[in-house]
């Protein structure tokens, strides 16, 4: 068996490793990486940075694949030297290693410019997963960051840092961001984008020294100027790591020279990814880079077939939240070249088509990139457009919805970042069942980095899978125009404290009705109520702590937990309706008892009078748990329902949710507390429980689904609060949990919740720990009042008519 030695273990080594073991070769394969990683996706690090992701979620080929494959892996061992004579390799840990086949990919190092103070502490690069881990040691909200270099490196940087509520500053060299993929219309989109996120960036900048003594404290600029910083990180662009080869006697100019097959000058020796050089042309991108993989892997398995060709320059990114797509020869300053623009500021889109004798030459898009393949499939096909003046920017909408699909060849690249074709995915969805996105990114990787081919993702679904149905994704408001999960994400990445943060930040600084409450619930589920409450983004009822009625007045409902009271509380209630003059008191459905017709200044007065908790029977949280009297007194009960209702509600009330959740606990299947139509109920059964979720008895009546069956009581309401707490995390605002379950769907709700690994279970009880540990009630420990407004009686209009 050849032994086939790999120096590399990132994308494009890993890639092309990938690729052979496709071809059934018999290899003795031995990988040495200088990372202490395993092969991890490096354009997601900055998901890692602005902690929307963490490292093992990027994580590509985990240990056990290597395992599976019988490969040899040497983590944190750095190849010294090559001897292609000998046919030997050796490491800085002492190691010597025979090869037959030898393949280099030993990607780019980062460029450091010749500045001045680039060894002060405080000054870092960001390349790789170490880097990382090295500026989320050093990120703080308010922390003054520096970033120098405008490339989409730097860009990416800036973001996660920025997420992490650093203080940054983009310093660039040029006049344009990204000049090699924008002209400076796009960039000017680009950078206005950027900095209405809070990102500041400065042009024409040329760094002098990095100031300090010891530690950074400020960046000098050679036209004189000063910019404060404690936080430097330097993205100035990369360059091929060809040394090692260059020793070893390989051609190399700037990067390790191959031909259309990856072989270098010496016949055993081949090389992919950054460190190469082909046809002049050094990669950064990963489509082209595993392109390589391909061509190479055939080449070595000795199935050689059509070499790798340079294609038009394309690039499809993600900078901060922003698409931009670029391709072919844009600058319309050549010589027989014209341009097509179509520029929006408000909406931040900026199209720029040019055109050479009729065809297109090269494209712009910035803010969206939908109709990246219809210009793409024209660049590469050489179309003559003469007839389509009138719709290059805007094409009429199309008789036949898939027609975009139809039109790819199966081997257009549709992921770019992993260099997806269509023809692969088409040929996943088939062998694999692929049905969902998330089963199309495991099984392809596609949409898994910058995540702009998404829509081209799900369009091919769509087109492919009759039942797939692309997942809405509606906006929350017009006042802070993005979906929730984006929503949560901001929250959660920029440590966000209040709504007027997000507001002032995200929206239009004001807010309204319909977002201000939503916007509170997200600030609490994500921080786990450790937030800043805004009481105008409260609903009345939530501001006075009770139920408005349509006469102005209030319903004061106490806690009974499970239904169950004393003769002191009786009495307590009884007491409080005389003095308060209440005009009705009614035993709800819900087993509590309804003080109703209360005035608002008379609130704080009979919450203390009554002594008791909160029923939050005016809020969107945890309403009550009806129960049965279970084992103690019924003949037929199996199960203590009454136990097991007060336990589950002492551990759930005062939290808030999505919608007001009710629940049931019943000690038989005779269902006398309709727990089968409750957001969550228990039922009991001889010798176990069955927990069930999404059930409902309004105007829509709907029996629960089954979440799991379970031994004992504790396990009964372990399962319930996962769920109960999977449901805050998940579900959109005002969203009750039997359209919850029906939209997600029963079986992804079990994946997700009792199925779930131990380790995911057990995050989602520790959130709901904190969340607990940090409620209130808000009747026993309040703070009253709140605003000198907030218990004074307000007479309805109407009465002052009567």
């Amino acid at each position: 068996m050849e032994r086939l030695v790999v120096i590399g273990n990132g994308m494009a080594g890993i890639g092309c490793v990938e690729q052979i073991l496709k071809h059934a070769t018999p290899f003795d394969i031995t990988i040495f990486g200088d990372e202490t990683h395993a092969n991890y996706n490096r354009i997601l690090l900055s998901s890692v940075l602005a902690g929307e992701k963490v490292a093992d979620e990027i994580i590509l080929n985990d240990l056990d694949w290597y395992q599976r494959h019988g490969i040899k892996l040497h983590l944190g061992v750095r190849i010294t030297a090559i001897d292609p004579v000998l046919k030997i390799v050796a490491g800085d840990d002492g190691s010597i290693t025979p090869f037959d086949k030898l393949i280099l990919a030993t990607g780019s190092s980062p460029l450091i410019p010749p500045i001045e103070g680039v060894k002060r502490d405080g000054v870092f690069v960001f390349r790789t997963l170490q880097d990382t881990h090295s500026l989320l040691q050093r990120a703080r909200p308010g922390l003054k960051t520096a970033v120098i270099g405008g490339g989409l490196l730097g860009l990416e940087a800036a973001r996660g840092l920025q997420v992490r509520g650093c203080d940054v500053t983009v310093i660039h060299l040029m006049d344009t961001l990204m000049e090699r993929q924008l002209d400076a219309t796009g960039g000017a989109f680009l950078k206005a984008q950027i900095e209405a996120l809070g990102t500041k960036v400065l042009l024409g900048r040329s760094t002098a020294a990095i100031l300090g003594n010891g530690k950074v404290q400020g960046i000098a600029f050679k036209d004189g100027s000063n910019l404060d910083a404690e936080l430097v990180v330097i993205a100035a662009g990369i360059r091929p790591n060809a040394e090692l080869a260059k020793q070893a006697g390989l051609q190399v100019n700037r990067g390790i020279v191959v031909n259309d097959h990856m072989e270098t000058s010496h016949p055993n020796i081949f090389a992919v990814g950054e460190c190469v050089e082909h046809r002049g042309v050094c990669y950064g991108l990963v489509a082209p880079l595993l392109e390589q993989g391909k061509v190479l892997a055939a080449t070595i398995t000795g199935n050689r077939g059509a070499g790798f060709e340079s294609s038009v320059p394309a690039a499809k990114l993600k900078i901060m939240g922003v698409e931009v797509f670029s391709a072919g020869s844009w600058d319309e300053k050549t010589p027989g070249c014209e341009a097509v623009r179509f520029e929006d500021p408000a909406l931040g889109l900026y199209k720029k088509l040019t055109l050479r004798e009729g065809r297109l030459a090269g494209f712009i898009l910035v803010g969206d990139t939908a109709d990246s393949p219809r210009y793409l499939d024209w660049l590469r096909s050489g179309k003559d457009l003469s007839q389509l003046r009138r719709h290059l920017l805007f094409p009429p909408p199309a008789e036949d919805a898939g027609i975009g699909i139809a039109k790819m060849a199966d081997s257009e690249t549709v992921c770019g970042c992993m260099g997806v074709t269509k023809g692969s995915i088409i040929e996943s969805i088939h062998q694999n069942g692929v049905c969902t996105l998330a089963q199309l990114k495991e099984t392809t990787r596609a949409s898994t980095g910058c995540g702009s081919c998404t829509a081209l993702c799900q369009q091919l679904l769509k087109s492919v899978v009759p039942e797939f149905e692309e997942e809405a994704k509606t906006v929350l408001c017009k006042c802070v125009p993005f979906a929730e999960n984006t929503l949560k994400e901001m929250i959660r990445g920029q440590q966000l404290s209040s709504v007027g943060e997000v507001l002032e930040i995200y929206g239009n600084g004001v807010g309204c009705e319909v977002c201000k409450p939503a916007l509170s619930y997200l600030l609490d589920v994500v921080s786990c109520g450790d937030y800043k409450e805004d009481r105008s983004a409260r609903f009345i009822n939530d501001r006075v702590h009770a139920n408005i009625q349509k006469d102005g007045t209030f319903s004061v409902v106490p806690r009974m937990r499970g239904g169950v009271t004393t003769a002191d509380e009786l009495r307590r209630i009884a007491d409080a309706a005389d003095k308060y003059n209440v005009r009705m008191v009614k035993v709800t459905g819900s087993q509590r008892i309804d003080l109703l017709g209360v005035k608002k200044s008379d609130l704080p007065s009979i919450w203390a009078d009554l002594g008791m908790p909160s029923g939050q029977a005016y809020t969107k949280g945890v309403r009550m748990v009806k129960t049965c009297v279970g084992t103690e007194f019924c003949r037929f009960g199996v199960q203590d329902s009454t136990a097991a209702g007060i336990e589950l509600e002492r551990r759930l009330e005062n939290l808030f949710t999505p919608h007001k959740v009710k629940m049931g606990v019943v000690g038989c299947p005779r269902n006398c507390a309709e727990a089968t139509v409750k957001d969550i109920g228990l039922i009991g059964q001889e010798g176990s429980w069955q927990v069930v979720v999404g059930g409902a008895a309004g105007k829509h009546v709907r029996k629960a689904d089954l979440l799991i069956t379970v031994e004992t009581t504790e396990k009964a309401l372990q399962a319930a609060a996962i769920f109960f707490q999977y449901y805050r995390e998940q579900a959109n605002y005002l969203e009750r949990t039997y359209d919850f379950v029906e939209r997600v769907g029963i079986e992804k709700v079990r994946k997700e919740t009792v199925y779930a690994q131990d380790s995911e279970k057990q995050l989602l009880l520790e959130r709901l720990r904190k969340s607990k540990a940090l409620s209130r009630d808000a009747w026993l420990e309040r703070d009253i009042p709140f605003t000198p407004t907030q218990f004074v009686q307000i007479e309805p209009i109407g009465r002052h008519l009567q």
